[in-house]
């Protein structure tokens, strides 16, 4: 009992918080009113319990070792408390002695797992040193109506099933375990992460006695804590920097985005090309022939006849003997100057005609009179009309 009144004190004073206060041990003045004014002679069915037809509360009892409690043993408590309406529930919890005997060490002492059930809301009442193997003495002792847990059989000294005397007596209610969570889950979990909870509270100001952990193991977690500290200060400036690159970078995106139209924009696209193709049909054009056409005939249009110092004031009966040269004027035009080289006059062929002599490239024609052909350019006689 010196045990149950040390755990009493490891919180504050409840009694300021009269609507909000931890379940009574099974000692205390509350408690054992509630005991005394419970009617055990009356003696409750389950069909009765279950159909809310009791004439007093059912008193329901839950026993096991709550260590490192959890949310399965919430739940164990929260279908003990509902299994009938206006349940008292009781929970019986054994002590550090028995437990280690009967089931192993636990990481918890007596005094925390009593402290950690009794502060459930779904607890009325909390009974300390409870028994391993339940007798009719003590439920008689406590008034208890139902026992609540697991159907799983468990073993006891001499008995296969130390629950089956109640349910021989229809006085045992079964709960469903939570799968998934249990304590001996819990401690695989840390057992299995040993290294880093070693290093965690190395980190948090523990001490290598108070975890029992060598001089060298110690300096080996240490290490071991500074090369994470490195790493994430590392990772964190890293984080800062590609930040500030990406800062930069959107800052410096519109003045990325104009230079890129300017340069390569719709209107300097079309001018680009503009100019390629005008240089491109340049290169591709063959230039033309300086002395005439392809097939050798002259084009009207190009050429033209130029006259200078002729004298035709005489009459039309005086035949003139005129040299005609034939000048290139552009790169697709001809000429063709006449020009008098002498004053001799021949006679005429005929009433109406005059003789010259012209300088002539191969192929040309003047007027539609036929000129002979040749490889070079000579003189060719040729006859006009006037």
């Amino acid at each position: 009992m010196a045990d149950v009144a040390n755990a009493s004190t490891l919180h504050m004073n409840c009694e300021k918080f009269p609507t909000c206060q931890p379940a009574p041990f099974s000692t205390d003045p509350e408690a054992v009113q509630e005991r005394e004014n419970c009617d055990y002679t009356q003696k409750l069915s389950y069909e009765m319990a279950r159909n809310g037809e009791a004439p007093r509360r059912p008193r329901v009892y839950a026993d096991g070792i709550y260590d490192l409690f959890h949310q399965g043993h919430a739940r164990q408590l929260m279908q003990a408390k509902n299994i009938f309406p206006n349940v008292y529930l009781i929970v019986g919890i054994c002590n550090d002695e028995l437990t280690h005997r009967m089931k192993g060490r636990t990481a918890m002492t007596e005094r925390e797992r009593y402290e950690g059930v009794r502060h459930c809301r779904y607890v009325d009442e909390i009974i300390p040193d409870a028994p391993w193997t339940l007798t009719e003495e003590f439920i008689i002792a406590h008034k208890i109506d139902f026992v609540a847990h697991d159907d799983i059989p468990y073993t006891g000294v001499g008995v296969n099933d130390i629950y089956g005397w109640l349910k021989a007596k229809d006085m045992f209610v079964a709960t469903e375990r939570t799968q998934g969570v249990s304590t001996s889950d819990i401690v695989a979990r840390i057992v299995k992460d040993y290294d880093l909870y070693v290093r965690r509270n190395l980190a948090r100001g523990y001490s290598a006695k108070e975890l029992n952990v060598s001089f060298l193991s110690e300096k080996k977690f240490r290490l071991q804590n500074k090369m994470d500290e490195l790493k994430d200060r590392g990772r964190r400036e890293f984080t800062k920097v590609k930040d500030d690159i990406i800062t930069k970078w959107e800052e410096k995106s519109r003045e990325f985005i104009d230079a890129f139209l300017l340069l390569f924009g719709r209107d300097r696209l079309n001018h680009f090309w503009n100019e390629s193709r005008d240089k491109l049909i340049q290169a591709l054009s063959p230039p033309d022939s300086p002395g005439g056409s392809v097939n050798g005939d002259s084009n009207d249009e190009d050429d033209e006849i130029l006259f200078e110092d002729v004298d035709l004031t005489g009459t039309r009966d005086i035949p003139l003997e005129v040299d005609m040269h034939m000048e290139q004027s552009a790169p697709t035009r001809h000429s063709c100057q006449k020009v008098i080289e002498n004053g001799t006059v021949s006679p005429p062929s005929s009433e109406n005609e005059q003789s010259c002599t012209a300088y002539l490239s191969e192929g040309d024609e003047i007027d539609g009179s036929d000129v002979n052909k040749s490889n070079s350019l000579k003189k060719k006689r040729v006859k006009f009309a006037f």
